[in-house]
């Protein structure tokens, strides 16, 4: 299968159902998204009663590496209606769960020190590039932390006639709901998995769905920190050989100047 980054895919026909085989990847560490099967396993095991994620089937080891093995999903990746994903991250981030993952950053402190993480494997001249982009208001972490997804791009939301599925949480966190709010509204992710940034409109309408006004300010607040970390994650990404971040770079670069 197609349209992963990382791990190698195979959707495994026949018996009781089509499943999803999925083989990570180990040999590419990569600093914004973790690349974990025991997480995976263990949030969709905690998430089945959702509805909104694939039922696990079985996970082991090939060698050196881990394996997933879960139901195919059936639709395809999200293209339109924000309202959809807002009202599916609503739900997520309003469970409780007793499940142990790491932390997610909480802040603009946390985000600051994990972008500076990112840029440390950058050249000295994107450094430089992106300094004076840097943020300056501060934002306190919140005490209202939640299971986050981590990586809820168009491409790891499928829709079909029968709802709407969340797939590869190899990179979940207990942490800020707004990690979660920032990573599918971004214009480099958007331009990546989409083809194109969402417009000013489809923001709004994204924070209305969502019906919590005060973590839509919250996210306000913190979108200029996770732009420059956006942006510091896509230069990585370029001069690690992925040139068609070059243009999602850019785009993060522009949300930083506009917010």
């Amino acid at each position: 299968m197609y349209g992963g980054r990382t791990n190698q895919v195979w959707k495994v026909l026949g018996g009781d159902g089509d499943k999803v085989l999925k083989l990570y990847q180990s040999g590419f560490p990569n600093p914004l998204f973790r690349n974990e099967a025991p997480l995976e396993a263990a949030c969709l095991r905690a998430l089945s009663h959702t509805g909104f994620v694939p039922r696990l089937a079985a996970t082991g080891r090939y060698g050196a590496d881990r394996w997933v093995m879960y139901e195919h999903a059936p639709g395809a990746p999200w293209q339109s209606g924000v309202e959809t994903v807002a009202a599916l991250l609503h739900k997520l981030h309003g469970l409780r769960l007793s499940l142990s993952a790491p932390m997610g950053c909480n802040g603009s402190v946390d985000l600051a020190r994990h972008t500076e993480q990112i840029l440390a494997g950058c050249s000295r001249q994107g450094r430089q590039a992106l300094a004076p982009l840097r943020p300056v208001a501060q934002v306190a972490p919140t005490p209202d932390t939640c299971l986050i997804h981590g990586d809820p791009v168009a491409g790891n939301i499928l829709v079909a006639g029968s709802g709407i599925t969340l797939i590869d949480w190899q990179c979940p966190a207990i942490g800020d709901p707004c990690e979660d709010i920032a990573m599918f509204l971004s214009p480099a992710m958007q331009r990546l998995y989409r083809g194109a940034p969402l417009d000013p409109g489809d923001e709004a309408r994204f924070l209305q769905a969502y019906a919590n006004p005060a973590i839509a300010q919250r996210y306000r607040a913190l979108r200029p920190w996770f732009a420059w970390r956006m942006a510091a994650y896509c230069l990585w990404r370029v001069e690690t050989g992925a040139p068609d971040y070059a243009q999602a770079y850019e785009l993060e670069r522009a949300a930083i100047r506009d917010t």
